[in-house]
């Protein structure tokens, strides 16, 4: 299982795990308040009850009256108690949705909208493109016509969609190279053509080539890769990482993208090609 693979499955988990958490939380609030009465309906049940017990309740005349009748009548006559209407739940169809009620759903309709959201922006960056473009198996054209393009270029071909340059990998020095790389990387240069991902090992830069030196030399902190990629100079590493490359019977070159092989350790010089002029960067990652 590749590395993307167990990142997409790691960013489905914990999506799927906070939406779980946010409704269970959101259902237990609902559950918990679903017999409680409104702050409103409380108040509007002891403003009612207040009136009917004032209704009820004798005057403090009338008190007084009875007490002097019943002094002088030697009876006692008892004062009217109040008792409170008993209570019973409402109606959950009558009440309908409480304020509170309503605000929780919402916040929780909005959580799980933006972690939906989240993860699906995460899954696209990291999913890759079935046909077509970066991530993808790449047709570049005719072998032929590539190394001419090569060539116009002084030994360096960029092509974007992929990206990814192209240079010629020199048949005498077959032998070395099947020491040093995988089947699927040797398997293009067997063809003549060596395929290098353009992102610096040592820290993601872009790694353009220098028409002087005949090397790519790294613009951020100078290190410095021969025309194959592998390190000359510099803080990278390794060489450059790399991609399989794969000729038809037809003679169509075509560049597998989605899946990056990582480039030859320190020491590998399988060409043997030094620097053929002045250097366009210095080691500190200067222009000249």
């Amino acid at each position: 299982m590749s590395g993307t693979t167990i990142v997409l499955i790691a960013v489905a988990a914990l999506v799927v795990l906070a939406v779980v958490m946010i409704a269970a939380t959101s259902r237990r609030r609902d559950a918990t308040s679903a017999g409680e009465l409104s702050r409103e309906a409380r108040q509007r049940d002891t403003s009612s009850i207040e009136l009917e017990s004032a209704a009820a309740a004798p005057t403090g005349r009338e008190l007084e009256l009875a007490a002097a009748r019943a002094r002088s009548e030697g009876e006692i006559v008892p004062a009217t108690s109040l008792t409170p209407s008993p209570w019973s739940p409402p109606d959950a169809e009558t009440m309908g949705v409480t304020r509170r009620q309503f605000f929780n759903r919402s916040l929780v309709a909005l959580m799980g909208l933006s972690l939906a959201t989240f993860g699906a922006a995460v899954l696209a960056f990291l999913w890759p493109k079935l046909s077509g473009g970066f991530g993808s198996k790449i047709t570049v054209g005719k072998i032929d016509d590539i190394k001419a393009e090569v060539r116009a270029g002084k030994g360096f071909f960029y092509l974007p969609e992929g990206r990814a340059w192209i240079t010629e990998f020199p048949k005498a020095d077959l032998a070395k190279a099947k020491k040093a790389y995988p089947t699927a990387v040797y398997n293009g240069m067997a063809a003549g053509l060596n395929a290098l991902y353009q992102k610096c090992p040592h820290l993601g830069c872009r790694v353009p080539n220098c028409d002087s030196s005949q090397w790519f030399e790294c613009p951020c902190h100078g290190s410095q890769y021969n025309q194959v990629g592998e390190k000359k100079g510099g803080p990278a590493p390794r060489g450059m990482d790399r991609f399989g490359l794969t000729v038809d019977a037809i003679g169509t070159v075509t560049i597998d993208t989605g899946t990056v092989f990582p480039g030859p350790p320190i020491g590998t010089n399988t060409t043997g090609q030094e620097a053929e002029g002045p250097h366009c960067i210095n080691s500190g990652g200067e222009k000249k």
